[in-house]
């Protein structure tokens, strides 16, 4: 059951048994601690949204019931507390909290209540300015006299630690400032540090390097970061800092200046030098228009260099912000739409184990289902031995999962506060789990490497799993030769090396329940393409330990007949740039065994290619060009030539090809069906976006 669905069901039900008195205290201290967990330790123990519901309900009491309101209520403040790390600083105006919204109806609501507020006729619109809500960790930044003095964490809202010394140390924090052009003498400023998800993964890849807790997500490292008592630690964490709130101007007479649009003074701010959302904010004419930019932002958040949560939807007149005012807790002029979590708690209930095909043994988690961003999770891979002891995992743990990405499942922590004691530790087993034959083999792990495998497959597990990938699209590429045929056909007795795979009885295929002649036929044209394929695909598809593309690549470079490598020896392998002696070791040894080239010999007798081909032969790098110099990346269907003739032009005219988009991407081609890369590119502003006929005319 999800975890939020058990909040609303058995907490809910214990809740309404007590008086309202005793609800209402109940959920005071309830909400407390998971402030001081979220505010205080950086260590929360639900999800947000949990926390919300905690909130409304006792918000919701309270309202019903007046009397019961005391002035230490949670609702009667902004929220938070203060560490003991660093001074505490009274903020020039309170930092609220904002209200929330989940859906369409929501926002219409928010609307409804604006005019309202406003006095303003149903049928009349009201401009919003619409903004990222970014997760990370509030700041406020107060400068006078055009010189930063201050910067403060948020606190409890009214007080905030202050940790100047770290945010002067932070590049997208100016020090000094013309705000005396406008008039102001004292600004108050609220922002967010955020750190980038690529320099997050950056961050946490060093950390792995050096035996480090690895972060467990972008908004912890960044309101961490903030509080270091080393600002050069607060400085390699690379946090950025986005404003987007004048919450306190005055001039030198000290009368309040704040103009009369908000989105015109976060422009403002960007042309004085403070980071600011560009396109992914957008002032909106009436509310229609903000549900359709927040549904534009939902569907393509992913893409986004930073993570964001949600967007705000602000009222962007001044004049009616003042006129709708506020609450003790949150102003009314504003509300945060949040997107569908992508984070909630679950149960770990099992851990089964799996085979890949080299033989490594990946736990999986079996965990209470949960839904989670759009599907129900209910296994989790734990990748192995030392992820299960980093996170501290037991079985029967409340453990917090997130999808990275809204795709892929992931454990971020356990909860051991609220153990039991019912808990058992996950022991790893020492023999093959996946065997189950009456010979037992006994796991190893080689050095350097942190999976355990099984040296010695005796029941074919992994003879299957070989198959899977031998005809996957990463090796030899067979379209429609899917998981389940590989499993049916093995099953069936009809492939049990690589070699079988180009002698399959077609005839018999298309007499199988849910196949037919023209499923055969297809399966046969698709195999009869593959082989073709250039030696390179062939070495990669081997499954040899350690082999993967770029070094298959590299050997197939140096040869003209794939068998030639049963007779290279360590040093013609080393002396090959980027290959190893621990790559070099596995494929001698693959190719030192008869069976393994018995096996090539039939492939190559049933039309396999073993010899070099022309996409097999390396590249001669141009030392000039029109894109010398430069990095290009191509993505989409191009209509005019193929994606390997492209990229052949472009390295033609000095270009390095990328696989992927990044900030060392200088041009993206795009063809059509362009998809997230192209997102992603637009997101970073920096990439320059060409058609297939600007990148034709320039190579040309």
């Amino acid at each position: 059951m999800d975890s939020i669905q058990q909040l609303n069901d058995a907490t809910k039900v214990f809740l309404e048994q007590q008086p309202k008195k005793e609800q209402i205290e109940l959920l005071r201290k309830v909400i407390a601690y998971h402030e001081k967990r979220y505010y205080i330790e950086d260590d929360p123990i639900i999800t947000d949204r949990e926390y919300d519901i905690l909130y409304n309900k006792l918000r919701k009491i309270e309202e019903e019931n007046p009397e019961l309101i005391t002035p230490a209520s949670p609702t009667q403040r902004v929220g938070g507390g203060i560490g003991g790390d660093f001074p505490p600083v009274k903020h020039l105006a309170p930092m609220l909290s904002l209200d929330n919204a989940y859906t369409e109806e929501d926002l219409l609501n928010f609307d409804a209540t604006v005019k309202k507020l406003c006095a303003i006729g149903a049928e009349s619109n009201v401009v919003y300015s619409v903004e990222p809500k970014f997760d990370g960790g509030s700041i406020a930044l107060v400068y006078d006299q055009n010189n930063l003095v201050r910067a403060a964490t948020r606190g409890n809202g009214e007080l905030g630690e202050d940790i100047t010394l770290n945010a002067r140390i932070l590049p997208s924090v100016p020090l000094h400032v013309n705000f005396e052009a406008l008039g102001l003498n004292i600004v108050e400023l609220r922002g967010e540090a955020i750190i980038r998800k690529d320099k997050f993964e950056e961050l946490n890849k060093q950390r792995s390097l050096d035996g480090a807790i690895l972060y467990a997500n972008p908004r912890n490292a960044a309101t961490g970061g903030l509080r270091t008592k080393d600002p050069n630690e607060t400085r390699k964490r690379q946090i950025e800092v986005f404003v987007y709130q004048v919450a306190y101007a005055v001039d030198s007479s000290g009368t309040e200046v704040v103009g009369n649009s908000h989105f015109e003074n976060i422009e403002t701010l960007g042309k004085l030098g403070f980071k600011i959302p560009h396109q992914e904010k957008k002032l909106c004419q009436n509310i229609q228009e903000v549900i359709d930019f927040i549904q534009k932002w939902d569907a393509q958040r992913d893409q986004y260099a930073y993570e964001i949560d949600g967007m705000v939807v602000k009222v962007d007149e001044i004049a009616l912000q003042k006129v709708c005012g506020f609450t003790s807790h949150h102003p009314r002029w504003a509300t945060a739409f949040k997107f569908k979590a992508k984070q909630a708690t679950s149960t770990l209930l099992n851990v089964e184990y799996q085979v890949g095909k080299v033989g490594s043994i990946t736990p999986v988690a079996k965990i209470q289902p949960v839904y989670l961003a759009g599907v129900t999770v209910s296994s989790i891979s734990l990748h192995n031995e030392e992820f299960i002891r980093s996170k501290d995992l037991k079985i029967g743990d409340t453990i917090v999962v997130e999808r990275a990405g809204d795709v892929i499942p992931y454990i971020v922590k356990s909860i051991a506060d609220v153990r039991n004691g019912q808990e058992k530790a996950i022991e790893f087993p020492q023999i093959c789990p996946v065997n189950h034959t009456d010979t037992e083999v006994r796991l190893i792990k080689e050095e350097g490497e942190s999976a355990w495998r099984c040296p010695e497959c005796v029941c074919g597990a992994q003879d299957l799993q070989r198959l899977i990938f031998h005809v996957s699209k990463e090796a030899m590429d067979i379209d429609g030769f899917g998981k389940s045929y590989v499993e049916k056909f093995y099953s069936l007795g009809w492939i049990k090396d690589f070699s079988d795979v180009y002698q399959l009885d077609y005839t018999l295929i298309s007499q199988l329940e849910g196949f037919g002649q023209k499923s055969a036929d297809n399966l046969k044209s698709s195999i009869d393409k593959a082989k073709k394929n250039p030696i390179h695909r062939l070495l990669h598809s081997l499954s040899i330990h350690h082999l993967g593309k770029r070094a298959s690549k590299i050997i197939a470079q140096e040869i003209s007949h794939v068998l030639e490598l049963t007779s290279w020896d360590l040093a013609r392998y080393t002396a090959l740039k980027d290959i190893g002696p621990v790559v070099a070791e596995n494929v001698i040894q693959w190719f030192s065994k008869e069976a393994n080239v018995q096996m090539l010999k039939r492939m190559e007798a049933h039309g396999v290619n073993m010899q070099q081909t022309e996409d097999d032969k390396p590249l001669i790098s141009a030392t000039s060009g029109a894109l010398l110099g430069k990095s290009i990346l191509f993505t989409g269907t191009l209509l005019k030539m193929g994606r390997k003739e492209a990229e052949e032009l472009a390295s033609k005219q000095g270009a390095k090809i990328l696989s992927a988009v990044s900030s060392n991407l200088n041009i993206l081609v795009v063809g059509e069906k362009a998809g997230s890369k192209l997102k992603k590119a637009e997101s970073l502003g920096t990439v320059e976006i060409w058609n297939e006929d600007q990148f034709i005319e320039v190579v040309s």
